[in-house]
């Protein structure tokens, strides 16, 4: 007869152990699931990750192009005023060429015309009252020389010939007293020469006691009354060197000549 306590010792542990080997299964079961859980929460992690990179991504892009879009929108009214003004300056640059072709013209008959005048001038100091003799037939000399040079353009020589003219223009609205050495009766005497524009050439020596006046239609000095001149172009001399207050004085005044006609 077999001992019952035995028996159910035998069941007990065989269900023990049987419990025991189904936890360890069903462990293992919820290990794998959960890792697994883990893994696919990983792999979705790193989806949206990538997800909202590319998004990101995009709306970097999109910014990028509106700007892109407002520079090309920039760039196109930019062009529009480049055209309009590069259409003006091809105006303009045909304005000039057409400008430099009349400059050349000009320049062409301009040298001729800068000639002719230089030697108008130097006639006209030649018959004119012969005063401030050496400096004016120096400018000319210069004018003259300057007029010869082929390296100064036209414009310049044209400009050297105009300022003689208005210097040559000055002398006659202008009064002046200037130290000189002249011829009278065959004598060289220094003198204190009053030039009244070109109305009246006349000197004084130093003491006083010779008075002339330039004799255009005889080229040479002529003595004066000193009675009649002596005190008034001595006073003369004065006011032109701002030593007396400005007054009247009496000056040898040729008779005006009729020109003569062809």
């Amino acid at each position: 007869m077999k001992d019952s306590s035995g028996i159910d010792w035998l069941r007990s542990t065989a269900l023990a152990l049987g419990c025991v080997a189904a936890f360890g299964v069903s462990a293992q079961s919820l290990n794998s699931v959960v890792s697994e859980g883990k893994a696919k929460a990983e792999e979705g992690r790193k989806s949206q990750e990538k997800i909202d990179g590319i998004v990101e991504a995009k709306q970097e892009k999109l910014i990028t192009y509106r700007a892109l879009l407002k520079q090309v929108e920039g760039l196109e009214q930019y062009n529009k005023q480049l055209s309009t003004q590069i259409e003006t300056q091809e105006a303009l640059i045909s304005r000039f060429d057409a400008s430099i072709d009349q400059v050349a013209q000009i320049e062409r008959q301009m040298l001729p015309l800068i000639t002719r005048m230089t030697d108008a001038l130097t006639d006209f100091v030649e018959i004119d009252l012969p005063f401030h003799e050496t400096e004016r037939l120096e400018r000319i000399a210069f004018v003259q020389d300057s007029v010869q040079k082929p390296d100064l353009n036209v414009a310049e020589k044209f400009r050297q010939v105009l300022e003689a003219y208005q210097i040559e223009n000055d002398y006659g609205r202008k009064i002046d007293t200037y130290q000189d050495i002249i011829t009278i009766d065959g004598d060289e005497k220094e003198v204190d020469v009053l030039r009244v524009g070109r109305v009246a050439l006349v000197a004084q020596t130093r003491d006083a006691a010779t008075t002339v006046a330039w004799n255009h239609d005889e080229k040479a000095w002529k003595k004066l009354d000193a009675g009649t001149y002596r005190n008034s172009i001595r006073e003369g001399i004065k006011m032109s060197k701002k030593q007396a207050s400005i007054d009247l004085v009496t000056l040898p005044i040729p008779a005006p000549v009729a020109a003569e006609t062809e």
